[in-house]
């Protein structure tokens, strides 16, 4: 970034002019702001949100930018009145699964700071007097969260920006994206030009168009949601003043796709459960008057997709039934296919950034964080969930954005478990061995496209002996029960005691080739991976702050050729961007051209040894060590890694191969008890050995140290990776510590929040029941002076469970069984 870039901002709607203030307030002020409407109601969905901020989100970065877009409101001031009310936010239950919810989010607000407080029937009509207490099992009521006044909180933003220097501009309808050699230089309108350094993509539903402007496939649908306006209410006709304009909470009725919120005398009713109703925004008139009531955001009405919403709203609301709809529309807003924001640089065109799929709720969350990221060069929160480049290619079709952004509209009030598994697309990548998984009885599950066997049914009669012979599997209620089977204790405890195939085929694998290849992975990861040709070293990479961003498995393979086992596409992004200019170091994804078993188990070396002329032995292939070879008549590389615990090796092929391979193993393992085995078993595994899971159990937000992974950092080694500076600055309050549930059969999923002495300390991130220790292990972030052996409480749902905080690993500290 040069010493004042300029910077334009395409789009003035409520993330466009909250990233001009957040810039302009860190003293980037050569700012413009363009858009094509009026300023600054200017027809976007800004124009026509019903402003409802609720900080608490299944996300904790969510969370963390609607609070921060909460509080700011809360500071800003207008000459027309209110910019945020607290009025509070209310969710009812009427069923027993919706309560139950609504303890599992009191969790995430309790662990991140957001006041709360559950409530009965009686207190819930006591804060909102329409609600029938008698149709209700209780409330969850949040009193910092409230009404945003949108299209003021714009004008009080831009105003403040344009103190500071910043320019907006109406009715510029952008038409070009200005580039030169690789970077932006401005961007084009139908009347002018405007030069730039940084071009910031805020055009909100329009984001998708705008991006294939400059080959940047943005993925989100515009989507309609119906917001219809009631007649007025006798009982409120004198409860808000015309400046106020709502006092009762905003309520939240999500079992029947409902929300509420007060305009005067008169309740505001959003609708979530018509049919999915995307939109083409290249049909939409924008040359027409915009005004409140006519925009090119607002489309018609369709009383028909509301019929339901009104019956339940009478139900909820009986004096509603009193009145009528009065009026009504469709607004347009962007959904994703997981149903959240997008953020970050445009990878092959510098300068370009894209901020979008943001809703009022974090608006100026995003718009601070953006500013971090675009001035200091990392975000001040963790952005992994919503990073632009965390999609598969695959996931970028326009077949597979409509589909998943219409299901994440579907299920935006659904009650969604952990372990939910999309109904569509499926099947999309599928490994070489899925039809002998299929043939198994494999329970699938979806991540990243791949079809990943989570249990196998073939198993069955394997549990059935071992609760014979003495295994126990605790029963668990319906939650945790869900999308899970014992036969996974079954298959983790077979592991241990004989021997498993694991398909580790959709482990994500690069190849990094080339004379700069060495150099660059010293700079980018914590780790000393200057070693022979053979080893294979576990690593991290960091941003600038020393937050850890990945970690991976890297094998070298040749003097200039490694092969790198990372998490996903944000990895390829980050080790793009630094790939040096010279082409002296050359990066492909080969996931998709091969695959992977993950041979695991004490019997493994019998299984195996038979079938290939690699000397096998402790001193042949040492622990960490990899090498070309044969097994039957299949090419192979064999890695002396587990992710589980166990003797054992990653067995990798090219993808023709890899039937073949399948069929070698297991006909060699019949002998030996071999099974197959899935993922919820090898998850357990890998936490009673220890093992952190990036993205899950750790973020940028936490150091290696505080993770536990010490061990991966050669802060000694010459090279300056990137993050190490910052390590050497930073200090951690708190640690990722293993507890183990005292009661056998309580069982935690993850997200849940941990208390000593009745105070939340803390949140759990993974966990797993463990067979070999007979309870369930739990993962938590807990202050760093937390000693072994403390008791701690995790609330679960309506429950309070306890846990005792071990050192880890749990199981083979020694590392005897790994090495046998």
């Amino acid at each position: 970034m040069t010493t004042s870039p300029k910077v334009v901002i395409v789009g003035a709607g409520i993330v466009g002019s909250s990233l001009a203030d957040e810039l302009t307030a860190r003293g980037l002020t050569d700012v413009t702001v363009l858009d094509r409407g009026p300023l600054f109601a200017t027809g976007g969905s800004t124009s026509h949100a019903p402003g409802l901020v609720f900080a608490t989100n299944p996300s904790k970065t969510m969370t963390e930018l609607a609070s921060y877009t909460l509080e700011k409101f809360s500071s800003l001031r207008h000459p027309d009145g209110w910019c945020f009310n607290h009025v509070g936010g209310l969710e009812v239950a009427t069923t027993e699964r919706r309560w139950n919810d609504l303890h599992r989010k009191a969790g995430w607000a309790a662990s991140r700071g957001v006041e709360y407080e559950l409530l009965g029937p009686s207190e819930v009509a006591a804060l909102h007097p329409l609600v029938d207490p008698d149709t209700i099992l209780g409330g969850l009521h949040t009193p910092r969260d409230g009404l945003a006044k949108a299209v003021r909180a714009v004008e009080a933003q831009a105003w403040r920006a344009m103190e500071r220097g910043a320019t907006f501009v109406g009715h510029q309808d952008v038409v070009e994206v200005i580039e030169t050699n690789g970077q932006v230089r401005g961007v084009r309108t139908t009347t002018d030009v405007f030069d730039a350094d940084i071009v910031v993509c805020c055009t909100g539903f329009w984001g998708r168009e705008f991006g294939r402007r400059v080959g940047l496939t943005i993925p989100l649908v515009p989507m309609a949601h119906q917001y219809a306006y009631t007649t007025p209410l006798a009982s409120r006709r004198d409860a808000n003043s015309a400046l106020a304009e709502a006092s009762l909470p905003i309520l939240r009725h999500q079992d029947q796709d409902l929300y509420f919120r007060e305009h005067g005398d008169r309740l505001g009713i959003g609708f979530y459960g018509h049919r999915p109703m995307p939109s083409d925004v290249r049909a939409l008139d924008y040359d027409s008057t915009i005004s409140p009531d006519e925009m090119p955001s607002k489309l018609m009405f369709t009383p028909d997709d509301f019929e339901r919403a009104w019956t339940e709203s009478v139900a909820l609301l009986p004096e509603l039934g009193n009145g009528k709809v009065e009026d009504g529309f469709n607004g347009i807003f962007s959904f994703t296919p997981d149903g959240q924001s997008i953020m970050g640089q445009h990878r092959e065109l510098g300068g370009f950034w894209v901020a979008e799929a943001v809703w009022v709720t974090h608006s100026a969350g995003v718009a601070r964080t953006m500013a971090e990221w675009m001035i200091d060069g990392t975000p001040g929160v963790d952005v992994h969930e919503v990073d632009l480049y965390r999609f598969e290619d695959a996931a970028l079709s326009d077949e597979h954005i409509l589909t998943t952004s219409s299901q994440a509209f579907v299920e935006v009030y659904d009650i969604i478990h952990p372990h939910d598994q999309r109904v569509a697309p499926r099947q999309v990548r599928t490994s070489p061995f899925y039809d002998r998984e299929v043939a198994l009885g494999a329970e699938f599950w979806e991540a990243g496209l791949w079809e990943r066997p989570a249990w196998y049914e073939s198993n069955a009669a394997l549990l059935e002996q071992m609760l014979a012979d003495g295994l126990t599997v605790p029963e668990r209620d319906e939650w945790s029960a869900r999308n899970w089977s014992p036969i996974s204790v079954a298959e983790a405890a077979h592991t241990r005691s004989h021997v498993a195939v694991y398909d580790m085929t959709p482990l994500t694998r690069y190849e990094l080739s080339g004379a700069g290849a060495l150099d660059l992975l010293q700079r980018l990861t914590t780790n000393n991976l200057d070693k022979s040709v053979g080893s294979v070293t576990y690593t991290l990479m960091l941003d600038e702050n020393g937050g850890v961003r990945s970690d991976l498995t890297v094998a070298r393979q040749a003097e200039d050729i490694f092969q790198i086992g990372a998490n996903g596409p944000a990895d390829l992004d980050w080790i793009s961007r630094h790939l040096p200019d010279d082409g002296s170091v050359r990066l492909r994804d080969i996931t998709g051209a091969t695959c992977c078993i993950g041979l695991w188990g004490p019997r493994a070396r019998d299984v195996l040894a038979p079938v290939t002329p690699a000397d096998l032995t402790n001193d042949g292939l040492r622990y960490f060590r990899s090498i070309s070879t044969m097994i039957g008549s299949v090419p192979v590389t064999l890695m002396r890694v587990s992710y589980v615990g166990e003797l054992g090796w990653e067995i990798y092929t090219s993808a023709e191969y890899g039937r073949a391979l399948w069929d070698t193993i297991f006909a060699a393992g019949e002998p030996h008890g071999i099974i197959a085995a899935g993922r919820i078993a090898f998850n357990s595994l890998r936490i009673e050995k220890g093992y952190r899971s990036a993205g899950t159990d750790m973020t940028t937000e936490h150091t290696p140290s505080a993770a536990g992974l010490d061990f991966a950092v050669r802060m000694g080694k010459a090279v300056e990776f990137v993050g190490k500076a910052a390590l050497a600055q930073r200090e951690s309050t708190s640690r990722l510590r293993t507890v183990a549930l005292t009661d056998p059969a309580a069982v935690v999923l993850g997200k849940e929040p941990v208390s000593i002495t009745g105070e939340v300390v803390g949140y759990v991130t993974s966990a797993g029941w463990s067979a070999t220790v007979g309870t369930c292990l739990a993962y938590a972030w807990l202050p760093a002076d937390v000693a072994d052996g403390t008791e701690v409480q995790i609330a679960y749902l309506t429950k309070s469970y306890t846990a005792t905080v071990v050192a880890d690993p749990v199981v083979d500290p020694e590392m005897a069984r790994i090495k046998r």
